[in-house]
C-alpha cells in the first residue's frame, strides 16, 4: 500500500496569493479544485487536433506550457502564435517554457528568452523547468522570478513587455517552478506554484508530501506523472488530492527509449477531463 500524506486542503498558506496569481489572465478563477496543467511539446503542425482540444471551452485547464524549442526559439512561429491566441481566447493561461538547468542557466539568458516569449507570443506567465531545489540557490531564483514578474507587468524599468499597466509586484503573471521534487520550503514564497513531483507512476504511487506543504493551499502545487495505466487514473487523482496538489498532468505516455512523455495528450484525455469535472471540491 502506498504511504500517503493525509488531506490538508482546508488550510490557507502563509502567503496565499490573490490578484494575478490567484486568477489566470484568461479570467479563470484559481481554487483548490483539481485541474490540468499541460506541457505541450508537439508543434501545432504535427498535432493540430491536440492543440484544438486544449482550446475547447470548458476544459478544466489551469495552464498550458508553450515550449517551442526548449525556449522561445530563434524567431516567432506564426503557427504557435495562432495556437496561443486560440487558447487565450478560451480563457486558458499560457506559460512560456524556460529551462533553468538546475540553476546553471545565467540570469541574462533566462530574461532574454522571457522577453522573446512576450514579444512574440504575448504570454501570461512562465514555467521554469528544472528549477533548482537547494536553499543556496533561493536568492538567485528570487531575483529571476522578481524580474519575470516585472516583465509581465510591463515595468519600464525592466525593459517591460506585456500589456502595460501594473506595478511589477508579486501579483503579476503566473510563475511556476518546475522542480520535479519537493524543494527547500522557501521556494513557495517566490512563485505561484511549485511542481513537486515529475516522474513515473511507479514512483508516484508510493510518494508522500513533507509536512511543510500543509501550510499552503492545494493551488500552490502541481504534479506531472507519466506512465499511468488507464485503470489507475482515478487512484492517481486521489493521490494528488490527498497530497494537496490542485494542478495535475497525468498521461499514459512513457519515457521509454528516450521518448518525451509530454509530446502529446494521453490516450485517455477525454476520460480524464470527464473524471475531473465530476470530482467534488477537496473540502467536501
Amino acid at each position: 500500500m502506498p504511504r500517503l500524506t493525509p488531506p490538508h486542503f482546508g488550510g490557507a498558506g502563509p502567503r496565499a496569493r490573490t490578484g494575478g496569481a490567484g486568477r489566470g489572465s484568461g479570467g479563470q478563477a484559481r481554487s483548490d479544485r483539481l485541474g490540468f496543467g499541460v506541457p505541450v511539446n508537439a508543434h501545432p503542425l504535427v498535432a493540430p487536433a491536440e492543440w484544438a482540444e486544449l482550446a475547447r471551452p470548458g476544459t478544466p485547464l489551469h495552464w498550458v506550457v508553450l515550449n517551442v524549442a526548449g525556449g522561445p526559439g530563434t524567431r516567432p512561429d506564426p503557427l504557435y502564435t495562432e495556437a496561443v491566441a486560440r487558447l487565450r481566447e478560451s480563457g486558458v493561461p499560457v506559460l512560456g517554457h524556460l529551462d533553468a538547468a538546475l540553476g546553471a542557466r545565467s540570469f541574462g539568458a533566462l530574461v532574454s528568452e522571457a522577453s522573446h516569449y512576450l514579444d512574440w507570443y504575448r504570454l501570461d506567465g512562465f514555467y521554469l523547468d528544472r528549477a533548482p531545489t537547494e536553499r543556496a540557490a533561493l536568492s538567485e531564483s528570487r531575483r529571476v522570478t522578481t524580474t519575470l514578474r516585472a516583465l509581465l507587468a510591463g515595468d519600464e524599468g525592466e525593459g517591460g513587455h506585456g500589456d502595460g499597466g501594473g506595478s511589477g509586484g508579486a501579483g503579476e503573471g503566473h510563475i511556476v517552478l518546475g522542480h520535479g521534487t519537493h524543494p527547500y520550503p522557501g521556494y513557495a514564497e517566490i512563485a505561484d506554484q511549485l511542481v513537486t513531483f515529475c516522474g513515473p507512476w511507479t514512483r508516484y504511487r508510493w510518494s508522500e508530501a513533507p509536512e511543510w506543504t500543509a501550510a499552503y493551499p492545494p493551488e500552490r502545487f502541481a504534479h506531472l506523472v507519466h506512465g499511468i495505466p488507464r485503470s489507475h487514473l482515478v487512484t492517481a487523482m486521489r493521490i494528488a488530492r490527498w497530497q494537496g496538489a490542485a494542478t495535475v498532468c497525468f498521461t499514459d505516455r512513457t519515457d521509454r527509449d528516450g521518448a518525451d512523455p509530454w509530446e502529446g495528450l494521453p490516450g485517455y484525455w477525454d476520460e480524464s477531463v470527464r473524471t475531473v469535472r465530476k470530482q467534488p471540491p477537496p473540502s467536501i
